[in-house]
């Protein structure tokens, strides 16, 4: 149990590392998908619901209002620009 965020979760709820280690690992996985993944995964699962498009696009909306995704990669000009402006 090397990874320290693992080591807090095991500690912090009395989890097993392993079991810790698997909640760790669905956390990150949920959280890398990009906005263009999740939308087009959102979209087929409603499909497959049977909603129509009128209706998914605002379940949408309302969805990536609520929603943190994984940030797109910066290239060092991009970082020094949030940086200094």
């Amino acid at each position: 149990m090397t990874d320290p965020l693992v080591r807090h979760v095991a500690l912090s709820t009395g989890l097993p590392p392993s079991i810790a280690a698997r909640v760790v690992a669905d956390v990150l996985a949920y959280h890398h998908e990009t906005v263009e993944e999740y939308v087009r995964r959102r979209h087929a699962e409603l499909r497959g619901k049977q909603h129509r498009n009128a209706e998914i696009w605002v379940l949408l909306a309302e969805e990536l209002g609520a929603r943190r995704f994984a940030a797109d990669a910066l290239s060092e000009r991009q970082l020094r620009r949030i940086v200094y402006g």
